[in-house]
């Protein structure tokens, strides 16, 4: 595969991921995310939310950036895997796609549990991989859908 071919399908992979890992330090922790969610939720709603309520919507905007992460990750790699080939699906792409998810979930999983600020939980891997696993799903029902021959 030439280097450009290299560069066009697997730096999106590689920046996607970097991305992830940066956010698992402490300026992402839930300390420093809430007041700025604080803020956007008082302007869409015109009032600052009760505190039970913020920490529910605090909390499923945290977990659903993790599927959201993965899911983007997900898809990137597949493409990459893809590249310029003629089958565009191979069941392999989708299991290479998933588990490197997954590795990278747990490797940041790892580090957060070193960030005094963080909290590290397998449950949230498994976020990820539900991310990961969505993505696909969503690739190979739009092929099948719309680009199917």
């Amino acid at each position: 595969m030439p280097a450009r071919t290299l560069l066009r399908f697997w730096v999106p992979p590689l920046l996607w991921t970097g991305v992830i890992l940066a956010a698992s330090f402490d300026l992402f922790s839930a300390a420093h995310t809430a007041p700025w969610l604080a803020d956007l939720l008082r302007l869409l709603v015109g009032h600052p939310l009760p505190e039970p309520r913020f920490e529910q919507m605090h909390w499923i905007v945290r977990k659903s950036a993790h599927i959201t992460e993965y899911a983007i990750l997900s898809a990137l790699l597949f493409r990459a895997l893809r590249a310029e080939q003629v089958p565009r699906w191979k069941a392999v792409w989708v299991a290479i796609s998933i588990a490197v998810c997954l590795a990278v979930g747990s490797l940041d999983e790892w580090h957060q549990s070193f960030v005094p600020s963080r909290g590290s939980s397998p449950w949230d891997v498994l976020l990820d991989g539900t991310g990961a696993a969505l993505a696909q799903g969503m690739i190979r029902t739009v092929q099948v859908l719309f680009f199917r021959r």
